[in-house]
């Protein structure tokens, strides 16, 4: 994704931001009013490799890699519960993870609600191992050496 296909990402995340608020640091409501330069820079974070996966040429899932202060992360992940055990997630992480390699990254961390058991699986599928709490009350950092 660039930032000219703003309004592509902005419908995805709105999406996400609904259907699994619990997941993420930010809210629907901090985002559905947003400029269209908002939604741009969100697109154009430094460095960063946004995704949207199609089924049907229908979005339904989205997940941004990006460096922050030296180390890869991946952020926004989401898959639309309709196509959720479908490999559209494992298709979003191993894109994420090729994306980190290529840059030369050592690893890629990311950052899970504690209860979402589902995401945690997918990740754990692809080779993250829990580290410990993250930044955030209720999250565990997971990480893949790469």
């Amino acid at each position: 994704m660039t930032s000219e296909e703003w309004a592509v990402w902005r419908d995805v995340r709105l999406r996400a931001l609904a259907d699994a608020p619990h997941a993420f640091g930010s809210t629907r409501e901090e985002w559905e009013n947003a400029s269209e330069e908002r939604w741009r820079a969100r697109l154009e974070l430094p460095g960063s490799h946004n995704l949207v996966a199609y089924v049907d040429d229908e979005p339904v899932g989205m997940a941004t890699g990006a460096p922050f202060e030296g180390t890869y992360e991946l952020i926004s992940m989401w898959v639309a519960p309709e196509v959720r055990g479908h490999g559209v997630g494992d298709a979003l992480v191993a894109e994420i993870l090729r994306w980190a390699r290529e840059q030369g990254a050592s690893e890629l961390r990311l950052d899970v609600k504690e209860h979402n058991l589902s995401a945690i699986s997918l990740y754990v599928r692809h080779g993250f191992i829990d580290v410990g709490p993250s930044r955030e009350l209720g999250e565990r950092a997971m990480v893949k050496r790469l």
